[in-house]
């Protein structure tokens, strides 16, 4: 995503992220799987995705869950990923080792080394679609939903950066012309850096639209 990508409008129109629904975009990925995903975990990933843009507390902090449970569940999320994207890649072919870690509220689950450009796609599309399809594995597996978080190659690591970069930027153009900046679409991932690195430097930011199409609007405090 470039600085080119963003573009004026005006201000009023925008809907808040954090009481905004984000839409599923699975379909087809229990085909690819061989499964059929029950209507429950359809509900349970869609307020999975309104929580990452919102930055809504997890299952975790709402029922008091204690640290140590805590972890040990996210460690045992991670372990039932780590089983099936290995695999994948062994069904694929594709050379890769599987990283595991918990930070914060989140399993985090990294696929690294090799050539792994074919499981991130063009604009992360694929590992879009492996991370959703890892978190259904885990919710058969476990009957819970999950907010594991997939990396591959480190696509998410660099992106974060570059949006964070890319935020910083708009915000210095808000503040100059004192219109609101609307950015091109982002997934809930990269729409809930954006809504952080905004609220950091003091202004704030909305979501507006429908998936795909959903985008960040920045404007003044």
């Amino acid at each position: 995503m470039t600085e080119g990508a963003t573009s004026f409008v005006e201000g009023g129109d925008a809907e808040k992220s954090g009481g905004s629904s984000e839409q599923d975009e699975r379909s087809g990925q229990d085909t690819a799987t061989g499964a059929a995903e029950s209507p429950e975990s359809a509900d349970q990933v869609a307020e999975t995705e309104t929580s990452e843009e919102a930055g809504l507390p997890d299952d975790g902090e709402e029922s008091g869950e204690a640290a140590g449970d805590r972890v040990a569940r996210l460690e045992a999320e991670g372990d039932v990923a780590a089983d099936y994207l290995e695999e994948l890649l062994d069904i694929a072919d594709i050379d890769g080792d599987i990283d595991l870690d918990v930070e914060g509220d989140r399993a985090m689950v990294a696929i690294v080394g090799g050539d792994l450009k074919l499981l991130v796609g063009q604009d992360g599309e694929v590992l879009e679609a492996l991370q959703e399809l890892t978190r259904l594995a885990v919710y058969r597996e476990t009957g819970e939903r999950s907010r594991l978080m997939l990396d591959v190659g480190g696509y998410r690591a660099q992106r974060r950066t570059d949006l964070v970069a890319l935020a910083e930027k708009v915000v210095e153009e808000v503040r100059t012309s004192g219109e609101p900046v609307r950015m091109a679409p982002m997934t809930p991932f990269e729409r809930k850096i954006v809504h952080d690195a905004v609220a950091a430097k003091g202004l704030t930011s909305e979501s507006e639209g429908e998936e795909p199409d959903r985008r960040v609007v920045v404007q003044q405090a």
